[in-house]
């Protein structure tokens, strides 16, 4: 058997080819002609998701006792996004062109000066290490009319070229796409905005959320009162967010509506560091465990000029998909900042009492140590309380990952095309998605070799076995075994469980696997064990 993965080219058009041909991703809206930046996810697909986000579940949130699950509400109170500086903050500078009514970041277009007096506007093609190589990308990606007018300008481009926070005044520059004029750079809120209540004014203004953190931030308190957590401890989250994409691209990667997994783990200021590499190199770890094994994977820390203003530290895992390099997660140490700026807008206390230390130095406060004096020990005591290292604001380490990235990816570093030979030994081209068998949609498929002679009886309770012990299992009885083999390898089962004649004899069954296609004889009371130690590896 061979096994080639496909080249970038065109894996990316067999992928999407094929998750729209077994159920996997659909276009929203596809009867109405779509609408850009939403997915749907199909029987498989859906079965695909909800896998990652269950085996995430289950290894942040049931393997660890010091992290508990949170549920939040998508719409909340605005003065969230406020105190968290995405109403002041969250947007990005765009111009549109008058004449295509195309729009673009400012901070994706490249402003090049060139002879003759004249200047001309480059969409950015690509990430680059720096403005030159990505005006490059953006001129080999520009359209004809753009390219002469800069080669008929000479080649006295600047040196310096600059990606714009806004075009220089006095200064005009043309459409990347037509080379109509363009207007002048103004703010592009990314947040979808909404209204709650019966009126729609400023006072019932509300928006979908972002991201899923600032919930944590807001029921940190809630929490720690309730679950009695110490730290260090974590609270997770998997949920929708939403942002107004100007340009959303490359399939789900980047799309308007998206689903995050997510951490938010407070410790103390101290252990800050500590609990950082730790986060980072434990879920890079997960999606090497989970099948992302190729040198496609990249964990890539941030550069000091990279970090938010308030971060300490921030890696990216990432993966080289067919459109390029991009993050699945990021772990970051966001310090105290978040609760902070919570604590400063709404007035409640975000500190953490370390009340387990502060037992061993109470009895320094007793009365008697004061000569007596009840209000000068019990001053002296409030005032020892609310310093460090009793009262303080926790640090935060949050690892962010992407549902939908995660899935795309793990989809991609799956599918496989590679030879297999058919019911009559003829090696035959197969399409297989080698996907982890914790995340295939289909654990085991079962087949009846005939529809008579009783086999069908057999396959059935051999799939109704499956199904009672959680197993997803799938019954199939049409068409040759070879081609239904074929159907479960493309959409990722991992074993294929056939009854034949021998069945009939000594009550066994062939267990196919997926990617060895060993096939190996398996008693009928044994096959839902058999197939269940294998998935859970």
């Amino acid at each position: 058997m061979t096994d080639k993965k496909n080249d970038s080219s065109d894996l990316m058009d067999k992928l999407v080819a094929m998750c729209k041909r077994r159920g996997f991703i659909f276009q929203s809206s596809e009867i109405y002609g779509g609408i850009g930046g939403f997915w749907d996810y199909g029987p498989l697909g859906v079965e695909l998701k909800r896998n990652i986000k269950s085996a995430w579940w289950e290894d942040v949130v049931r393997a660890n006792d010091n992290i508990v699950g949170l549920d939040c509400s998508i719409i909340m109170n605005p003065k969230v996004w406020v105190a968290s500086g995405h109403v002041g903050g969250f947007s990005d500078p765009m111009v549109d062109c008058k004449e295509c009514k195309a729009r673009f970041r400012t901070d994706k277009i490249a402003y090049v000066s060139v002879s003759k007096g004249e200047n001309v506007l480059l969409e950015a093609a690509v990430e680059a290490d720096d403005d030159n190589e990505a005006v490059a990308a953006a001129m080999a990606a520009a359209n004809s009319k753009t390219r002469r007018r800069i080669e008929n300008a000479g080649d006295e481009l600047n040196t310096s070229v600059t990606f714009l926070s806004k075009i220089p005044e006095g200064e005009t520059g043309s459409c990347p796409k037509c080379g109509g004029e363009l207007t002048e750079p103004r703010e592009f809120n990314l947040m979808f905005q909404t209204y709650v209540g019966a009126l729609q004014d400023s006072s019932s203004t509300a928006y979908l959320r972002p991201e899923t953190a600032q919930g944590i931030f807001a029921n940190y308190k809630n929490v720690l009162d309730t679950s009695r957590m110490k730290l260090p401890f974590g609270i997770a989250q998997i949920g929708k967010s939403f942002r107004n994409e100007i340009n959303p691209r490359n399939y789900t990667f980047r799309s308007r509506e998206f689903e995050q997994m997510e951490i938010e783990f407070f410790c103390h200021p101290d252990e800050a560091e500590k609990w950082y590499v730790y986060w980072r190199d434990t879920r890079y770890q997960w999606y090497i465990d989970h099948g992302l094994q190729s040198d496609k994977l990249h964990l890539r820390d941030h550069d000091p000029d990279e970090l938010a203003h308030y971060a300490r530290g921030c890696a990216d895992v990432e993966y080289a998909f067919p459109f390029g390099q991009s993050e699945l997660e990021g772990i970051a140490n966001r310090t105290d900042f978040d609760l902070k700026a919570h604590q400063e807008h709404s007035g409640r206390d975000m500190t953490y009492f370390e009340d387990e230390l502060w037992k061993t130095e109470a009895e320094k406060y007793s009365a008697d140590k004061f000569d007596g004096d009840k209000k000068a020990a019990k001053k002296a005591a409030e005032e020892a309380k609310s310093a460090m290292p009793y009262r303080f604001t926790p640090y935060v380490i949050e690892p962010s990952g992407g549902v939908d990235r995660a899935t795309l990816a793990f989809l991609c570093e799956a599918y496989t095309e590679d030879e297999a030979p058919d019911e009559n030994g003829q090696m035959q081209k197969r399409v297989v998605l080698k996907l982890h068998p914790r995340f295939a949609p289909i654990k085991i498929a079962v087949f009846p070799l005939v529809k008579k002679d009783g086999l069908p009886e057999i396959a059935h309770k051999i799939h109704a076995e499956a199904q009672t012990a959680g197993l997803a299992s799938f019954y199939d009885e049409k068409g040759a075994v070879g081609r239904r083999y074929r159907r479960q390898d493309e959409v990722g089962t991992p074993f294929c469980v056939t009854v034949d004649g021998q069945t009939l004899e000594d009550q066994t069954v062939t267990v196919r696997d997926r990617d060895t296609l060993a096939q190996n004889r398996v008693p009928i009371d044994e096959v839902v064990n058999y197939v269940r130690q294998r998935i859970i590896k």
